[in-house]
């Protein structure tokens, strides 16, 4: 669910939280320090989006996308075999639960990452204690949403690690459990958190969840069609060959087949889910109080990327790498800038969010 673009913006030093915006709980600064200084060097879209929150939430959300971070790291690595991959991932769950030391996991893991590995992200695994350590000082029941999301992700990755290959995944089903364990997971801890923040969600808080998967997954889907010709230089795809309808071996020499109606219909198919899926999630977006501006915020942010970056894709489907669809920064600022002015009307939102889809041939049966 963490749609990540080149974008720069400030952030707020992090300091507190507890379920209680009133409530304060003391941490350690240096390792506070730490997190608000990393987040921009793993990702700047969220070191711009993650301090439009408020207070209260601003420092548990920046720790559980490090944390979500640390996950993906384990994924990606290419030095790491699937096996490998999957203890690191267990042991991680562990850490996270308080069952294991941070450093022991750390100094096991850090020697073993790839040189290709990117710097901020080596010293986010090395780090890792001082992200466990602002971890246990939240509520107990923010640390059991962060931990719950983890559990599943670092369960659910493996078994993705071991079918990974340019072959791609079988069928739209199998593409739905994928981006469930990696994002729509991560709908559901937002979810938990936003319903501690706000006790006017909480009343609506089934619903909530039902859409936030939705919201998790149109974002991830965004991302797997932007990064697919990176990710398939690495020996992975985790595009669907049936809506290709290709078979293993077709699917893995896919780019012959980018000028093929078969390849324009599959690459049309998987845009029009996508952005059914994020305009659910604007949907999600709709049932947040208004006076929760930063929270409105912080999601309108992140759709509008997304559906932003299917309008490049859409226009442009014999692209070969995520930089030729990635959207500008002029961009990005007259998208946050638009939105921020609808930000507090559910009718002129829906407006806006249909403006900027007004191409991607959405339909309802799209909507999955």
């Amino acid at each position: 669910m963490f749609l990540s673009y080149h974008l720069t913006g400030a952030h707020r030093s992090q300091f507190v939280l507890n379920s209680k915006p009133s409530q304060l709980i003391l941490c350690n600064q240096d390792d506070l320090q730490y997190q608000a200084r990393i987040l921009p060097g793993v990702s700047r879209t969220f070191a711009m989006t993650i301090p439009v929150l408020p207070h209260s939430l601003s420092p548990v959300v920046a720790n559980a996308y490090l944390l979500c971070r640390i996950a993906d790291t384990i994924e990606d690595d290419i030095f790491l075999d699937a096996t490998q991959k999957s203890r690191f991932h267990q042991h991680f769950i562990s850490v996270v639960e308080g069952r294991s030391d941070a450093r022991a996991f750390s100094s096991e893991l850090g020697p073993l990452l790839s040189e290709e590995t990117l710097p901020d992200e080596r010293s986010l695994i090395e780090n890792s204690s001082k992200i466990i350590r602002i971890t246990n000082g939240f509520s107990i029941r923010e640390q059991q949403a962060l931990q719950s999301c983890i559990k599943t992700m670092c369960t659910g990755m493996p078994e993705f690690q071991r079918i990974k290959s340019l072959a791609g995944l079988k069928d739209l089903e199998q593409l739905y459990e994928y981006c469930y364990i990696v994002a729509g997971v991560v709908g559901e801890m937002l979810t938990e958190l936003f319903c501690i923040h706000c006790a006017e969600l909480e009343k609506k808080r089934n619903e909530m969840m039902e859409l936030a998967v939705a919201f998790g997954k149109g974002l991830q889907m965004t991302n797997i069609l932007k990064d697919m010709w990176n990710d398939r230089e690495l020996g992975a795809c985790w595009a669907p060959r049936s809506v290709f309808s290709k078979n293993k071996a077709e699917m893995k020499v896919l780019d012959q087949y980018q000028n093929s109606q078969a390849y324009l219909d599959g690459m049309n198919k998987l845009i029009s889910i996508a952005c059914g899926n994020v305009r659910q999630g604007l949907e999600y977006t709709c049932e947040i109080p208004t006076q929760e501006l930063g929270i409105r915020r912080f999601c309108v942010w992140a759709l509008s990327f997304a559906v932003l970056t299917l309008r490049k894709i859409h226009a442009n489907p014999s692209y070969t790498s995520a930089e030729q669809v990635k959207i500008s920064r002029r961009t990005a600022e007259a998208a946050t800038f638009a939105s921020n002015i609808v930000l507090g009307s559910n009718k002129a939102l829906r407006l806006v969010f249909d403006s900027f889809a007004s191409k991607l041939q959405l339909t309802s049966k799209d909507i999955d």
